[in-house]
């Protein structure tokens, strides 16, 4: 019975330390993580603000016609500001360049959020000089990635997103 007891203690000391090993878990290089902390919606958008203020989205595109991926082409975003106007509701200031096309334009969007990670959506915008678009578009770290109409075409499109220095 004394065994039994001495056992039972043993197990029961050592029980958090297993666990908090387990909460450690290794990562490839064989250091403990963490576990990650889940950031507020404050935090989340703040983020995503920082991410996109004075910066550059730099990547290419695509059309998909009749279900086959056309040829990469190079493409341009140049956002000077993002900001809030409510609930999901945010504006961009873009300079857009892609082919032969350059426009600045304040570009109304919204932005779902995907557990931490922000998709901006923009539903049958008109661009100045550029016709009428829809498109999703996710942020994650310094990338994006997406699709997207315009009329009777669209496509995808990805890339790197680069800050300008203060």
């Amino acid at each position: 019975m004394k065994t039994h007891f001495i056992l039972l203690a043993t197990l029961l000391a050592l029980a958090p330390q297993a666990r908090s090993q387990e909460d450690a878990k290794p990562s490839k290089n064989g250091l403990a993580q963490t576990p990650k902390q889940t950031p507020s919606q404050e935090e989340l958008e703040a983020t995503f603000k920082s991410t996109l203020n004075r910066a550059t989205m730099k990547g290419r595109w695509c059309m998909i016609k009749d279900g086959e991926l056309g040829t990469d082409r190079d493409e341009k975003y140049s956002i000077t500001s993002v900001s809030k106007l409510g609930d999901d509701t945010w504006l961009v200031h873009a300079r857009i360049q892609y082919g032969k096309k350059d426009i600045t334009a304040p570009i109304p969007v919204q932005v779902k959020w995907a557990g931490d990670t922000p998709v901006i959506i923009v539903d049958k915008v008109e661009v100045p000089g550029g016709g009428t678009y829809s498109a999703r578009v996710l942020i994650y770290e310094k990338t994006y990635a997406g699709t997207w109409s315009g009329g009777d075409h669209g496509g995808l499109l990805h890339g790197t997103i680069t800050n300008e220095k203060e």
